[in-house]
């Protein structure tokens, strides 16, 4: 079985075959992002890279049976300026159309965001199938609903796996069941700033004793000019039944409270969004953390790849 992958990032594609337990024998990738390939070359050695996706014409290779990827989807995100199929990027799902057409691969996959009804329309006239949306809360800790376009055959819900934010943290707690989707723009932080103007939610919690939270609490003070500290217990909202409110991440300056007063807010490790997206531990590992962040939020649900692709029928 010969791949050829799209858009292939870090490589999510090749995870999930494998964790499908699906044979193939070669593997072209298409990606121009160096840390990317870098992290994909350390992983899956024998990937045959094909560099810019625009210069296909020029490739030489052997007709795949699978065409996968992921077209950029800023343009249809409802998060970004909905330029849709104006903005460039997006528009690589026509270049992407016109590879399916030229080698009438056996089988094909496309994935993309939730877009207006006009733009999924579009994809959805010109590559032949309705999508199928699946959210990768049923089998990971993050809320990420996505579109799937692809002639495999009985594609079919996943079983909910039951895995919540607090199964994947490497300590402390958090206060939601599941995280929020993951972007490609988590590598820009959490600040305490953005933290507090609800901008950057995708937090957990630490002990303050750690030298981590003591850099938070300084950076606060010194913004703030008064403490990060939950309010005194008589403070607190009364209930009946002598639990506490729920916790969440877009509480006040003035009326922040948290479990005890132990707990300072932390942005999630490079590890743990590795495990938002069911990728194994450390496989990012050998780069930055800015670029693990990027290509996490940039990459596939593998869970989810690998459901869709245990329905493959191959001879």
């Amino acid at each position: 079985m010969k791949v050829l992958s799209l858009f292939d990032g870090m490589s999510c594609g090749q995870i999930a075959l494998n964790r499908a337990g699906i044979k193939y024998d070669t593997y072209y990738a298409s990606e121009i992002d160096k840390y990317a390939i870098q992290v994909t070359q350390k992983n899956y050695h024998n990937t045959i890279q094909l560099g810019d996706i625009a210069k296909w014409k020029e490739w030489d290779i052997e007709k795949p049976d699978l065409i996968m990827g992921g077209s950029p989807c800023q343009g249809f995100s409802f998060a970004g300026k909905q330029l849709n199929f104006d903005d460039p990027r997006s528009k690589l799902f026509f270049v992407f159309a016109d590879i399916i057409k030229h080698y009438k691969p056996k089988y094909f996959l496309l994935e993309n965001v939730k877009m207006k009804k006009e733009s999924q329309q579009v994809i959805t006239d010109i590559m032949g199938v309705e999508p199928v949306e699946i959210n990768s809360a049923l089998v990971s800790a993050q809320n990420r609903k996505r579109l799937y376009w692809t002639n495999i055959p009985g594609i079919l819900q996943p079983k909910d796996k039951k895995i919540y934010l607090k199964d994947i943290i490497e300590n402390g707690v958090v206060d939601k069941e599941k995280s929020y989707c993951l972007d490609a723009c988590y590598w820009k932080g959490t600040t305490i700033e953005q933290y507090i103007n609800k901008k950057r939610r995708q937090v957990a919690f630490t002990e303050r004793r750690t030298e981590e939270a003591k850099k938070i609490r300084k950076e606060f003070m010194q913004k703030y000019g008064r403490d990060f500290s939950p309010r005194r217990a008589k403070e607190l909202i009364p209930r009946n039944d002598n639990k506490m409110n729920c916790l969440t991440s877009t509480f006040s300056i003035k009326e922040h409270t948290l479990i005890d007063e132990k707990l300072y807010y932390r942005k999630l490790t490079p590890i743990e969004c590795e495990r938002l997206q069911t990728v194994p531990d450390n496989y990012t590992e050998g780069v930055s953390n800015t670029q693990r962040y990027k290509m996490l939020g940039n990459g596939w649900t593998v869970n989810v790849i690998a459901h869709i692709f245990k329905n493959l029928k191959w001879n």
